[in-house]
């Protein structure tokens, strides 16, 4: 008998530059549908796409651009056709606001009671996400909502008379790979789901981030990366490219100008639709980006020898000393001071910092900074 396969989510991947209390971005929370008799690749592999997708912060931290989430039918584990065992973070009951829903293929939802408790769920969630996926027999669950009637769809060509009979309403071209009709994406099979994956990245954070994921072992399995992922996308979409590297080079200049204005000008785009394009992408105001950004660095800096509270403030861009104490202390929660260097004597006892205060640290506790200025 088949082993479980644990939680299949991909929340990982802490970046060590956002330690802080408010994440500078929210990742995209993608929900995979489970159920008896799905087709394990169409779940795994493009579930794997996504989690490849990552932002570097410009000193090599990776930052997830999505939040993998299982969805089951019910609380318990769920066999694939080829009799992997998964089982669910979530249920249809409990799962949580999620930004796309993805319905992967399987002989299971070609059964009546899977399909319809999957189509009325879908019916309920369709105007919270902003968009909704089927791989292959996928389409077995959402064409039943109604959603689709009159729009174009494709799915894999051996059921797409099938399709085409149980629902006339939708306009069926199994020829194409990818189709995008409205906020509703189907595709034709696993190398197609690969490409679907890519596109919806593609789409929400631009061509360099896509062409990053392609690379990656785990999707370059299927598609070889970026050879096969040259051609533009199969579908219209409005791609963010400009904000692909933008992350890195805020990092690497927290002590220049970094106000929407000039944010926008390096985007080469208006200030009010950068501001919208940005919150959109990254989940909070350029404004906020940039000082938790700026507040993380300090704090890394801090520890570094030599470095007064006044020195690291004007390092990463506050315009005085007391501004960042009150950014410092709302991200962090605590006073800069309490997290600045404290130099050791012979016997490893701090010396004490600016605020008089003292901590033990063992005498083979080695500590390595290295140091990198703005």
């Amino acid at each position: 008998m088949a082993g479980i396969v644990g939680f299949i989510s991909y929340q990982g991947f802490p970046s060590a530059a956002y330690s802080g209390r408010n994440k500078p971005m929210l990742p995209k929370r993608i929900g995979f549908l489970g159920f008896d008799g799905v087709t394990a690749c169409h779940l795994v592999g493009p579930a794997d796409t996504f989690a490849s997708a990552a932002l570097d912060d410009g000193y090599g931290n990776r930052i997830s651009c999505y939040q993998i989430c299982t969805i089951g039918l019910s609380s318990g584990s769920f066999r694939s056709e080829s009799g992997v065992l998964f089982k669910a973070e979530e249920t249809l009951q409990t799962a949580p606001e999620l930004d796309t829903i993805v319905i992967p293929g399987g002989k299971g939802l070609r059964q009546a009671e899977v399909s319809e408790k999957i189509s009325d769920w879908i019916l309920t969630r369709a105007r919270q996400a902003r968009r909704i996926a089927s791989i292959c027999t996928g389409i077995y669950g959402l064409a039943p909502t109604g959603l689709l009637d009159g729009r174009e769809v494709t799915t894999h060509w051996r059921f797409a008379s099938d399709v085409v009979r149980r629902f006339p309403k939708l306009r069926v071209d199994h020829k194409r790979p990818l189709v995008k009709d409205g906020p509703f994406y189907t595709c034709a099979g696993l190398t197609a789901a690969i490409d679907l994956s890519l596109a919806l990245i593609e789409e929400d954070y631009g061509r360099h981030v896509a062409l990053a994921a392609a690379r990656e072992p785990a999707t370059s399995a299927n598609r070889n990366g970026e050879q096969d992922f040259s051609r533009p996308s199969q579908f219209d979409s409005q791609p963010t490219d400009r904000f692909a590297e933008l992350v890195g080079w805020i990092m690497r200049n927290l002590h220049e100008d970094l106000s929407v204005n000039a944010l926008a000008r390096r985007a080469c785009m208006s200030p009010s639709h950068f501001n919208r394009a940005f919150k959109s992408v990254f989940g909070s105001t350029p404004a906020e980006f940039v000082e938790n950004l700026r507040v993380n660095e300090a704090n890394r800096r801090l520890s570094t020898p030599k470095r007064t509270i006044d020195t690291v403030a004007a390092s990463v861009g506050f315009s005085d000393a007391e501004t960042f104490r009150r950014a410092f202390e709302r991200r962090l929660g605590a006073k800069p001071g309490s997290h600045l260097y404290q130099p050791r004597d012979s016997n490893g006892e701090s010396r004490g910092n600016s605020n008089g205060s003292t901590s033990k640290i063992p005498r083979n506790d080695t500590v390595s900074v290295v140091e990198r200025t703005p």
